[in-house]
Parts: C-alpha cells; sequence; structure tokens
C-alpha cells in the first residue's frame, strides 16, 4: 500500500461528500425562501429522531463491516469477509423495518417531547406528521449502507461516492419539486410541503440502492475470483463467533455516529422551553433555532466533509497497518489523517466566523434577521472543527481497537452539553447553546487525542507543532480577509443586498484563500501534510 492511499482515499471520499454536501447546502436557498424559518424548525425536528433511528437502524455495522472486511482481507480469508456480509446483510433488512414501524408508530409521542405546551405557531400533529413521512426511508437505507461497508472493506471508494452522489441530486430534485408544487401550484400548506420534503429521503435512498446493485452485479465475478483462490482455511469459524467480533467493532459506531444528532436533541429538547420561559419572541426563537439546526448547520457542515472522507478512508487503511504492527506506517497515517483536518477546516471556519453576515446574506438573503443570523453563524462556524476532530480521532480509535473510549468520550460530552445548556441559554441567550456544543465537543477530542497517545505510544509532538504553524497562517489570512473587507465597507456592505454579499464572499474568499496557500506552499507545510508536492501549485506558485 502506497504512502498515499489515505490521500487517495480521502480526496474520493471527500469529493462525493463534498458534492453530496454542497447540494444540501444549496437547496437551503430555495428552500428557505418557500418555507421559511418556521419550515426550516419543523424540518430541523423532523430530521433529528430520523437521523438517531438511523444510527439504530444499522447499529453501526456499515463501518464495522468495513473494518471486519479490511482486516479478514488483509490476512488473505476474503470467504469469512463474504460471509460476514451476507450475515450482516440480513440483519439490516430486519432492523430497517423494526425502526420504521417505531419511528412511524411513536411520531406522536416523539413530537410532543418537542413542542412545548404554550409554544405558538408548530403544532405537535405538525411534526408528527413528517416524522411520518420520513421513516419510510429506514427501510431502504440500512442494507445500502451495508453494501457500502463491504466495498470499502476492499479500499473500493467508488460504489459509495458515486451513490452518495446520484442519491443527494436524486433526493434534492424530488424535495424541490414537491415543496414547489405543493406550495405554488396547489396551494397546500407550508407543513405539507415539509413533510414531502422529508419524504425525498426515501427517494433519494432508492436511487442509491440501484446504483450500488449495478456496481454489485459488476465486481461480483472479482469477489468470487478472490474466494477461489484463497489459501487460507477458516470455514470452522462458527456465525456465533463472527457476530460476537462484528459487534465489538460496531457498538462504538453507533454512538460516534449519533454524536452530532444527539448534540442536537438536547438542543431540541431545552432550547425554545428555556428560550419561551425567559419572555423571548417566537420569531427570534424561530429564527435563531433554524439557524443552529439547519441552515447554520447546514453551511458549517461542508467543512466538516474532510473529516467525513478522511474517516471512511482511513478506518480500513489503519486497520490494515494495525493488524500488520506496522507502527512507522500506522503513526504516519495517523498524523497525516489528522494533519488533514486542521490544515483544511481550520482557515475555513475561521473564515467562516468572519464572513458570517456575508455569507448568510448570499445565501439566504438580507431581511429583518440577518443581524441575528450571521451572528449566530460566527459563533457556530468554530463547531465544525471539534466535530470533525472528534470524527476522525473516534475513526482512530476504532482503527486501534480501544472504540469502547470513544463511546465514554462521547458520553462525557454529551453530558457537558446536556448541564450546560439550559444556563448558558439563560445567560447569554440564542448564542449559549453554540458555547455548550464548543465546551463539549473540545473535552471530547481532547480525550480521544490522550487515549491514541497513550493507548499506542504515539507522539502528537509533530500534530501539535504543524497545527501551530496552520493557526499562524491562519491569523495572516484572517487579518487579510478582515482588512480587505474593511476596506469593502466604503463600497458595499452586507445590508446591500444577496448580490452584494456575493461579490464581497467572490472578492475577500479568494484573497484570503491566496495568503493562506501562499504561506502553506513556500514553507512545504502542504507537501508535507499531503505526502508529496502539489502540481497544480507548482504551476501557480514556482518556489
Amino acid at each position: 500500500m502506497s504512502k498515499n492511499s489515505i490521500v487517495r482515499g480521502t480526496v474520493l471520499l471527500t469529493s462525493a461528500t463534498f458534492i453530496s454536501k454542497f447540494l444540501g447546502m444549496i437547496y437551503t436557498i430555495p428552500f428557505e425562501s418557500l418555507v421559511g424559518a418556521t419550515g426550516g424548525t419543523l424540518y430541523g425536528l423532523a430530521y433529528g429522531p430520523y437521523t438517531i433511528f438511523i444510527s439504530l437502524s444499522t447499529i453501526g455495522i456499515p463501518l464495522a463491516v468495513s473494518k471486519f472486511v479490511a482486516k479478514y482481507n488483509s490476512m488473505g480469508d476474503y470467504q469469512t469477509s463474504y460471509r460476514m456480509y451476507r450475515l450482516a446483510l440480513r440483519i439490516m433488512f430486519i432492523t430497517g423495518l423494526v425502526t420504521f414501524a417505531i419511528l412511524f408508530g411513536g411520531a406522536n409521542a416523539l413530537a410532543s417531547i418537542y413542542i412545548p405546551d404554550n409554544s405558538e405557531g408548530i403544532a405537535v400533529e405538525d411534526v408528527a406528521m413528517v416524522i411520518r413521512m420520513i421513516s419510510f426511508a429506514l427501510i431502504i437505507i440500512p442494507p445500502m449502507s451495508i453494501t457500502r461497508g463491504f466495498f470499502q472493506g476492499y479500499q473500493s471508494m467508488g460504489p459509495t461516492a458515486v451513490s452518495q452522489v446520484i442519491e443527494q441530486f436524486v433526493r434534492i430534485g424530488f424535495l424541490l419539486v414537491a415543496v414547489y408544487a405543493v406550495i405554488d401550484i396547489f396551494g397546500g400548506t407550508i407543513t405539507t410541503a415539509v413533510g414531502f420534503a422529508t419524504f425525498s429521503a426515501f427517494i433519494g435512498a432508492i436511487a442509491s440502492a440501484i446504483v450500488l446493485f449495478w456496481y454489485w452485479k459488476k465486481r461480483k465475478r472479482h469477489i468470487n475470483l478472490y474466494i477461489q483462490q484463497q489459501t487460507v482455511d477458516r470455514t470452522n469459524i462458527s456465525s456465533r463467533t463472527l457476530f460476537k467480533e462484528l459487534f465489538s467493532y460496531a457498538g462504538p459506531f453507533v454512538f460516534i455516529g449519533l454524536a452530532i444528532p444527539l448534540y442536537q436533541q438536547i438542543d431540541a429538547i431545552t432550547f425554545s422551553r428555556t428560550l419561551i420561559n425567559m419572555g423571548e419572541a417566537q420569531a427570534v426563537i424561530d429564527h435563531a433555532f433554524s439557524n443552529i439546526n439547519l441552515y447554520g448547520h447546514k453551511l458549517i457542515m461542508i467543512p466538516i466533509t474532510l473529516a467525513t472522507g478522511t474517516s471512511l478512508a482511513t478506518l480500513p487503511t489503519l486497520t490494515k497497518s494495525f493488524v500488520d504492527r506496522n507502527k512507522p506506517l500506522l503513526f504516519q497515517q495517523i498524523n497525516q489523517s489528522l494533519q488533514l483536518i486542521v490544515l483544511f477546516i481550520l482557515p475555513a471556519v475561521v473564515g467562516m466566523s468572519i464572513l458570517s453576515h456575508e455569507i448568510w446574506g448570499a445565501f439566504y438573503g438580507v431581511n429583518d434577521f440577518i443581524d441575528l443570523n450571521g451572528y449566530l453563524l460566527g459563533w457556530y462556524a468554530p463547531v465544525a472543527l471539534f466535530f470533525a476532530l472528534f470524527t476522525v480521532t473516534s475513526s482512530i480509535l476504532q482503527a486501534i481497537s480501544q472504540q469502547r473510549f470513544a463511546i465514554y468520550s462521547l458520553f462525557i460530552g454529551l453530558v457537558l452539553k446536556s448541564i450546560l445548556n439550559i444556563p448558558f441559554l439563560q445567560w447569554f441567550g440564542p448564542q449559549g447553546a453554540v458555547i455548550a456544543t464548543w465546551i463539549a465537543a473540545f473535552i471530547t477530542v481532547a480525550a480521544n487525542l490522550w487515549k491514541i497517545k497513550q493507548a499506542i505510544s504515539f507522539s502528537l509532538r509533530q500534530f501539535l507543532k504543524r497545527s501551530m504553524l496552520m493557526g499562524i497562517f491562519t491569523i495572516f489570512m484572517a487579518l487579510a480577509v478582515a482588512f480587505v473587507r474593511y476596506l469593502l465597507r466604503f463600497v458595499v456592505t452586507y445590508q446591500d443586498g444577496r448580490l452584494a454579499n456575493v461579490i464581497i464572499l467572490a472578492i475577500t474568499v479568494t484573497i484570503g484563500a491566496f495568503v493562506y496557500l501562499w504561506f502553506s506552499y513556500h514553507s512545504t507545510l502542504l507537501e508535507r501534510v499531503a505526502g508529496g508536492r502539489v502540481r497544480i501549485l507548482d504551476r501557480i506558485m514556482k518556489r
């Protein structure tokens, strides 16, 4: 395996995830103009439990299968990895149906948890309806996810990448057409429109399943060839033994996948209740909650795509190095994974914080609440770095068989978030929920890094040293962006409309990116992290 395998896998999966997340962000522009803050709040309330039930329905098995397959394939035992896939696939069909039935049947009970009795506007029945509409996707997603995990175990990232993009294209296409038709053609309610919007998850899942089936038919012959040519005989392993090993991997994946949704669920339960009791206006609450739960959250998820792609690409690779006891390669891969995250996400979140009002205005337009939304987005943006590092460090812990600790650290973070959320909301207002997330997520990342260091005697020195250098370059970038933004204020401001904000972003982001890349390239930091020269920059910035 070449030393750049993580980079290649990360680039492929990150590109696919980025396209998916970018589409998932772009569609919120027309979606917000059609359904507004109320529709965004309703949509977010439905997606929260749905995301949790996806994790519960798959019980962490897709990524666990990825690790399982990578491990047994490295031992030359392709038959056992294929056998495990077939067994896991059956479980996924069952758990998908069970969780669909629970979510569909328990929609009213869930909705009553989110909507306080003294709430105005959104009713319990509205939330229950959209939850029922989204529950249908649970029938298809578990078996689809297990197939993605199987391909990833073979270090074949193409099926996951392509199916992910197709799923998002189909989902968003159906969503926008349905919402537009319900509201502008048939004159329906926002609740009905949001219901069809959530049902789009089912439509997208069908499209993804069709793509994966095509890949399966295409690659089945090669998989059979591996099995036929294997020399290792392990046919005596019982199904019980295989499941025991698989679930030892799978358990932590459930909780890791639930991390962000669980943080959001704490907000969903406490946010409105706390602010209503404080006498905050319902319009302010709706705008603030839809910001941190949907519209602003979609924006900060763009940087997190790098972490998602990195974690998916590194798990099989790190697992193989760990099983082979190749510590030098393992340490190199861990360093590369962590540094890639900080290299790209740190400047992104700092830039997003500085330009938060312009970003909000460019995507969602200028209205009476732009100051509130821009202010909250500026506070919320750094959360992306903590969530990204948590995702990757948890993946590393799983690869080195320390998956239980990932659960402990997440539990600590959730307890902190639960304890801090209400008092911080009372002290700081809507931004208090964001600050509570900051603190909780930072503690989990610090705990994960400590455990990685302690478990395999991994030195954090190179990571911390290079992160400090990235921080310095980010400061240079931030100063350049802030200065250019200040000069532009004499000509145009974020209050001048969406086009004005697009122009401001085009200029400031271009200059900021150039400054950061210039320092990163000429200091050789970029090529040290990437594992080689970056040919595109070689042509632009000749060193």
